[in-house]
């Protein structure tokens, strides 16, 4: 296969379809040669995902710029201002369901703390080697889960957000695969999803292992098939491979923090690769193995400088395709502060920047998706990028 296949360059609407990957770990084709996939139906056990547009649009945590993260209403919002995929982080409760938290902590996610029949559950953990204090999901039932709603993360930075404090719960992640094949056959095709297992060694080392649940939810919606709406995310290698062998074969993206950083399940295994070493063609040929995709930090693929200024972009986004895997970085957003220096404007750190310059700056490295804050921004920027 010839590197202009692994290449998405500007004015190309191309197209990526699961039905192009392969299922065991090689990825048949990516942008360019998945145009000839067809598109396929929804419901319940339908197989035939239908293609996405490249560079793909995730909605992060659904719409988390607009409303609370992982509630119905963004990852409903999410879907009407452009998301072409919809980002779930799922955690486990006491009683074994999977809920949607970006993290097992859930204090800053909801009105717990304002409960004073939990006020005892309030406990300090080591997870991944960093002490937090707080709720916990895994210390609480679905059914008192469900007593609690969902607040503003960022209150500071996005208090328009706050607005909606108090208006949604926490969803299962059942929830949503019902309310994705519900709104799938409403549009007359599938809902696409993003899932992440969060944090999958220490769930699995207190006895709440995310993988079987998982996949088991899965199956029933025909999501575990290499031809489903769905994409498998971690940061864990070993959480990616164990979806595999438990028979899921839906696209799996293995993230990847900052180059001197390390997955916790290479720390616990004593494994002294960083992800320096994984973004190498040597390493990112060991991922193909078990993924179809890295979605490494936006800095992975232009780097910054001290002063926060974009440097050259690496070669990683060539050396993954060549390997014949598909990029989705994270995470973009409006804000000043998340943004390269390049792209902010006035000195308000909470103030929007130039964002839309920002992302088609990324796009232009030929990333397969970008996972965004924004949806409405990145369509606009994905806009501009195909019509340069």
């Amino acid at each position: 296969m010839t590197d202009d296949q692994h290449t998405t360059g500007p004015g190309r609407r191309t197209l990526l379809s699961a039905a192009a990957l392969g299922a065991g770990g090689a990825v048949i084709g990516t942008a360019g040669a998945a145009q000839a996939q067809p598109s396929g139906g929804t419901g319940k056990g339908h197989g035939g995902a239908p293609k996405l547009p490249v560079p793909t649009i995730v909605g992060h945590r659904g719409s988390a710029g607009y409303r609370p993260e992982h509630t119905f209403g963004s990852y409903e919002y999410a879907l009407a201002i452009g998301a072409d995929v919809v980002e779930q982080d799922v955690v486990p409760t006491r009683d074994g369901h999977l809920v949607c938290r970006h993290e097992p902590e859930i204090g800053g996610t909801t009105d717990v703390a304002d409960h004073p029949e939990f006020a005892g559950r309030r406990t300090t953990r080591t997870i991944d080697g960093t002490a937090t204090t707080g709720w916990f999901t895994e210390d609480f039932t679905l059914a008192e889960l469900k007593r609690l709603r969902a607040v503003e993360r960022l209150p500071a930075v996005r208090p328009h957000n706050a607005i909606y404090n108090g208006r949604w719960d926490i969803p299962t992640f059942a929830e949503v695969l019902e309310w994705a094949d519900k709104e799938g056959r409403r549009r007359g095709r599938p809902v696409w999803l993003h899932t992440e297992t969060k944090h999958p060694t220490y769930f699995r080392g207190i006895g709440l292992p995310l993988e079987e649940r998982l996949v088991a939810l899965l199956k029933p919606y025909g999501r575990h098939r290499a031809d489903a709406p769905q994409f498998l995310q971690s940061f864990e290698a070993q959480s990616l491979q164990r979806l595999g062998r438990l028979g899921a074969a839906a696209t799996k993206v293995f993230l990847l923090n900052g180059l001197t950083s390390q997955p916790w399940d290479f720390i616990v295994a004593g494994d002294k690769r960083t992800v320096a070493d994984l973004v190498t063609p040597e390493g990112l040929r060991w991922i193909a193995g078990f993924a179809q995709g890295i979605g490494p930090t936006t800095d992975v693929i232009i780097p910054r400088d001290a002063s926060g200024k974009l440097l050259e972009p690496t070669a990683v986004v060539r050396d993954a395709h060549r390997a014949g895997l598909v990029l989705h970085p994270f995470t973009a957003r409006n804000e000043n502060q998340f943004l390269p220096a390049d792209f902010r404007v006035g000195t308000d750190p909470n103030a929007y920047g130039d964002p839309i310059a920002a992302f088609r700056t990324w796009f232009a490295t030929g990333i397969d998706g970008l996972f965004t804050d924004n949806a409405d921004t990145a369509v606009l920027a994905r806009e501009d990028y195909w019509a340069s």
